[in-house]
């Protein structure tokens, strides 16, 4: 047999072999993740809800998912575990986030027009090229054929059908 008759099934042989290696890398590494887990840490599901470790166990964790509310759920549910500012942030809403450098990044219009302190109602509104007047129109007929729908707005014995 020639070589060059063999090299497309090696190359394929190679390619798969690469694949399984760099996958069975992050199953590694995930688990690796999962059994780092602590008590006190913030964690993302698969699902995506957020919640706090409160129990680990062989092969389940105890997560508070609000005050007081807890559930058992398997090790290989949960997603991520985050660090304390991510999940502060997502979970409770504090927008301190830091630069490289370490500066507070500001999340408001301050940002944007350069003005410490600016408010979101100080931007100028933008015009998408919309007449109003033409946007109430279309809100009037939406809400009357939401009424013709559910049969309102018609006097007894009328009905939507000629």
């Amino acid at each position: 047999m020639d070589i060059l008759t063999l090299l497309p099934f090696i190359v394929l042989i190679g390619a798969m072999f690469l694949m399984t290696r760099s996958a069975k890398k992050k199953q590694a590494a995930a688990a690796q993740m999962r059994n780092d887990m602590q008590p006190g840490t913030g964690v993302r599901t698969i699902g995506g809800m957020y919640a706090t470790v409160k129990e680990v166990h062989d092969d389940t964790v105890l997560l508070e998912v609000a005050p007081g509310v807890h559930a058992i759920y398997a090790k290989n549910a949960v997603g991520a575990v985050l660090d304390d500012a991510e999940y502060n942030r997502i979970v409770h809403g504090d927008d301190d986030e830091l630069d490289a450098d370490g500066t507070v990044v500001p999340d408001d219009a301050s940002s944007l027009t350069g003005e410490p302190g600016a408010d979101k109602a100080d931007v100028a509104k933008i015009d998408l090229g919309k007449d109003e007047a033409a946007d109430d129109d279309a809100e009037s007929k939406d809400d009357a054929a939401a009424k013709d729908a559910k049969g309102e707005g018609k006097a007894d014995g009328e009905t939507g059908t000629k």
